[in-house]
Parts: structure tokens; sequence; C-alpha cells
């Protein structure tokens, strides 16, 4: 691993690089509807192998990552990321995040995303992140505002998921109000 990797969440989790020998563990934790349900429509269900591999490809297809996995000293248990925007939206970067359902409740979504924000505004250029929970998910938007995200709009019904229409949820923060 190149750069600055790992990045230590705690003395038992980090983020870093995904490696081919990831996918067993990809496969087994990303093959969950609860995780698949709170992703878009990209991130598909059931997972398969193949979809790890191609996950695992288009993570390391750029540097620096703009997608890193959440691991322990086991292997991958979520993954993460940061894509910044283009044009009129360049300062911009979308924060995405999921984490293995065994692991929920632990404190590690909030230290990825903290990190994640430190990452972020290190390595784009970035001035303000943003990140769209879906409304049910209450966990994710309490680990986004426990990270110094606010929630800036309300799109009323502009989503659609599994043929339910919601509403979209925009949360962001600041370089300037990221300590």
């Amino acid at each position: 691993m190149s750069g600055s990797f790992p990045i230590r969440l705690s003395s038992h989790y980090f983020l870093r690089p995904f490696q081919d020998d990831d996918k067993d563990a990809l496969t087994k934790h990303a093959n969950n509807k609860a995780i698949s349900d709170n992703m878009h429509n990209g991130f598909p269900y059931p997972f398969t192998d193949k979809h790890a591999e191609a996950f695992i490809r288009r993570a390391n297809a750029e540097f620096p990552y703009k997608m890193l996995a959440i691991a322990e000293e086991d292997g991958v248990i979520g993954a993460t990321g940061i894509w910044p925007q283009s044009d009129l939206h360049c300062l911009n970067g979308e924060l995405g995040y999921w984490l293995a359902e065994a692991y929920w409740n632990k404190g590690i979504a909030t230290m990825t995303v903290k990190s994640m924000l430190h990452y972020g505004f290190s390595h784009f250029g970035l001035n303000r992140i943003f990140a769209r929970p879906f409304p049910e998910n209450h966990a994710s938007r309490r680990v986004l505002e426990k990270s110094g995200f606010r929630m800036e709009a309300r799109l009323r019904q502009s989503m659609v998921k599994n043929g339910v229409v919601f509403d979209e949820l925009i949360y962001a923060i600041l370089k300037e109000d990221f300590r």
C-alpha cells in the first residue's frame, strides 16, 4: 500500500485501499438487503463475487483513491468513499459509506466519517462534503450529525427506491466547520 495507509480509526479498525483478496469478505458482507436498501440502485442485491471483483477494480482505478475499505485485521467489513463533483460543483464531494450489519452500533461508522472528512478535505481540495442518507435511515443520519454535518435540504418526493417514492435529505459540512 502506498501513501498514508492504513488510516487508523481505532486499535481494531482502519481504512485502506481494497486488495484483490478482499473479494470473499466483500461479497459476504455486501450481500445484505438491509445494506442494499439504503444504497444507490447501482449497489446490487444479491451481491455476488462478480460484483465484488468489479467493485474492487473500480475502487482501485483512480489515485488518490475515492473508495476505501473499512477493515479490521481479519478483512473488509465495509466501504466508504468521497466522490468529487465537477463543473460548478467542483469544490463539493459526496460522501458515502456502508458497514457490515454485524458491526453496526459500535461507533465504527462515526469514526469512518470523521476520518473521511479529513481525507476528503486534504486530498481533493474540497470546500464542502455532503451526504444523502435515506430519511428512514436514522442511524446514518445520526452518524452524520455526530460528525458535524447539518441537514441543509429536504427535496420532497425526489427519489425512488424499490418502488417507494421518498424525500431526499442533503446533509453537508464545510471545510471551515470541520475540526
